[in-house]
């Protein structure tokens, strides 16, 4: 990751959790919940978070792999990762998380370790998506999956305007009020770079991921990657 998209996610880590609210009307919690579902964690699994930010996903795989289980929550945002301690502490005592500040690219952890991972708005902003997901296919024991959640370009054209009038005139604007809006106004332009689904899928099978399903999910403006390691 570069350290231009590290300095916008430290920047808007105070706020992080309370616009990711408003801007998804409070509907990323449910699509959190999906994927950590789709990751397919266990009671007493081993689980990754990458791109862990606030912590919102680490928290949900603690759930389901209860005491007996370990969570990883990786960030490169320093001050993420502090919010995500803290929520940690006041709100979720008991659940066995570790907080790693590294690169997901570059992972600190032997291969074939994790039983399941997931991935929350991450991959769109790595400046090498088929190395992340090399990386990943690398840490995965066999036969784990990964649920990868971010943002997706519809493919009917007026929810794809829709997307950009909602980013446009309401992300942005919102973002600008908080003194924000250079670390906000980066999606538009990041979206319009990122692989569709089924090219996603394509480049998981590429580092050898045995089976890749993208799931679309509000009306195609979000969607969930799931792969599995053979």
């Amino acid at each position: 990751m570069t350290d231009n998209i590290r300095t916008i996610f430290n920047r808007i880590a105070p706020v992080y959790d309370q616009l990711n609210d408003w801007l998804s009307l409070g509907q990323h919690h449910v699509w959190k919940e999906m994927t950590a579902k789709w990751s397919v964690a266990k009671p007493g699994d081993t689980s990754l978070d990458l791109c862990c930010g606030s912590g919102d996903l680490s928290f949900r795989l603690a759930r389901r792999v209860g005491r007996n289980g370990q969570v990883y929550g990786v960030d490169f945002s320093s001050q993420l990762l502090e919010i995500a301690k803290k929520r940690c502490q006041s709100q979720y005592p008991q659940p066995k998380i570790t907080w790693v500040e590294a690169d997901v690219l570059s992972l600190p952890f032997e291969d074939n370790q994790f039983d399941a991972a997931t991935m929350g708005y991450g991959l769109r902003n790595v400046t090498d998506i088929q190395r992340s997901l090399k990386e990943l296919h690398r840490v995965l024991k066999a036969g784990a999956k990964a649920a990868i959640l971010d943002f997706h370009r519809p493919s009917n054209p007026q929810l794809r305007a829709f997307q950009q009038w909602y980013l446009g005139n309401l992300v942005v604007p919102i973002a600008n009020n908080l003194g924000l809006k250079e670390e906000y106004a980066y999606i538009s332009p990041s979206l319009d770079r990122f692989p569709t689904g089924n090219e996603q899928r394509e480049i998981a099978r590429q580092v050898g991921f045995a089976a890749a399903t993208h799931y679309p999910i509000a009306n195609g403006m979000m969607g969930v990657l799931v792969i599995t390691k053979a």
